[in-house]
C-alpha cells in the first residue's frame, strides 16, 4: 500500500512539473525561440548542466539573455526551478 502512495504522490508530483512546464516555458523551450536550449536536447543543455544548478536556478530567477525573470513562472520556487531544468535537460 505505501508504494502504491508513494509511486502515485510521485506522479501527481511529476504532472505538476509537467503542467508548469507547459504554462511557462513551453513557449521558448520547445522550438529553441532566442536561442532557449531545447527540451530534450542533451547537447545543448550539456554546457549549461556543468555550471551546476545553484547558477542554473539563479540565471532563472534573474533572467538570462530574453528570458525574464522567473522564467514566466512568478509562482516556482527555486525547487520547481530545479525540476523544470532536470526534466527540460533530460535527454528525449
Amino acid at each position: 500500500m505505501v508504494m502504491a502512495l508513494a509511486s502515485i504522490s510521485a506522479q501527481a508530483t511529476e504532472q505538476a512539473i509537467v503542467d508548469k512546464y507547459n504554462k511557462s516555458c513551453i513557449a521558448c523551450h520547445a522550438s529553441g525561440a532566442a536561442g532557449a536550449p531545447v527540451t530534450g536536447n542533451a547537447e545543448q543543455w550539456a554546457p549549461r548542466m556543468e555550471k551546476g544548478m545553484d547558477v542554473l536556478v539563479a540565471n532563472v530567477a534573474n533572467g538570462m539573455n530574453a528570458m525574464p525573470p522567473k522564467g514566466m513562472c512568478n509562482d516556482c520556487s527555486d525547487d520547481d526551478f530545479k525540476a523544470l531544468i532536470e526534466h527540460m535537460a533530460m535527454p528525449k
